[in-house]
């Protein structure tokens, strides 16, 4: 009997040390990764904001990483941007010829496009090109002890190094939310008026009453915060690296899934304020 108890008893001890273990690594570890991304963000932002009053902001170093952030963005996001066009294009293009409603296909483009192609783009653009790429860079400054060398030599690393990337990945998805509009609009028209023989004057004057610019304000403040929130979790990531190599590798990976699900939660949440604060009216 005595023997029957302490078989059950070994699978139970096991059970609980695994329940506690995973506790401890996954939903603690995600807070306490999530209350520093917080105070990181809290405190570069500050920084970023001083040195720009100031006048101590590291222009240069602000300057080589948007070289370095479009160099990295700017293909992919073609290369997406075209196809989303297309795809709109066939989509919305089959169902109005269905309702009768050929003349409001540059509206549903236009809306389709600005609305919620170009954040989404702008989105998957900055989680996968520019925080991979920044959480790559900081991750191997910080593997080889570059980071605590800096740290010895009084140099602080948000201020030379996290705050020209937050104001470099911000402007550089600003600019890739207006790209992929103006991808999406040419591709659009010319798929429109080149092969589903619509016309010229009505894919250009729906899409302008339909997609006003309070639109575009919208598309442009989501990039905007898309790039701030990638910038902090790539930063953050990077500096918190550790195990060499592969922990460079892991550290990217882990930037790339936790920025993309972070901003595409952030676009419902940005997408249903915007709907209360500024109500659709078709110009």
């Amino acid at each position: 009997m005595v023997q029957s108890i302490r078989d059950l008893r070994g699978p139970s001890v096991a059970a609980l040390q695994w329940g506690r273990g995973y506790y401890r690594d996954h939903p603690v570890r995600s807070i306490e990764t999530f209350g520093r991304q917080i105070t990181m963000g809290r405190q570069a932002i500050s920084q970023l904001i001083g040195d720009l009053l100031r006048g101590r902001f590291h222009f240069g170093e602000f300057i080589r990483q948007c070289a370095f952030m479009t160099n990295a963005s700017a293909a992919p996001t073609v290369l997406i941007a075209i196809p989303i066009g297309v795809i709109l294009s066939i989509q919305v293009g089959s169902l109005v010829v269905q309702v009768g409603a050929t003349s409001f296909m540059g509206a549903a483009s236009g809306l389709g496009i600005i609305k919620q192609g170009a954040p989404l783009v702008t989105s998957l653009m900055i989680a996968g090109a520019v925080g991979s790429a920044i959480c790559a860079d900081l991750g191997s400054r910080t593997v080889r002890e570059e980071i605590d060398a800096m740290k010895v030599m009084g140099v602080d690393p948000l201020t030379r190094l996290v705050a020209p990337r937050l104001l470099a990945a911000m402007l550089v998805s600003v600019l890739l939310c207006g790209f992929v509009v103006f991808v999406g609009f040419i591709t659009g028209y010319m798929f429109n008026v080149y092969v589903q023989g619509g016309t010229a004057g009505s894919f250009v004057s729906t899409f302008a009453a339909f997609a006003g610019p309070a639109d575009l304000v919208a598309a442009v403040t989501k990039s905007l915060i898309f790039g701030l929130l990638t910038a902090i979790i790539a930063c953050d990531t990077g500096l918190n690296t550790h195990g060499g190599p592969g922990g460079v590798a892991n550290a990217v990976n882990s930037a790339v899934v936790n920025s993309a699900l972070l901003l595409f939660a952030t676009n419902v949440i940005l997408t249903q304020v915007f709907n209360a604060l500024f109500p659709h009216q078709v110009v």
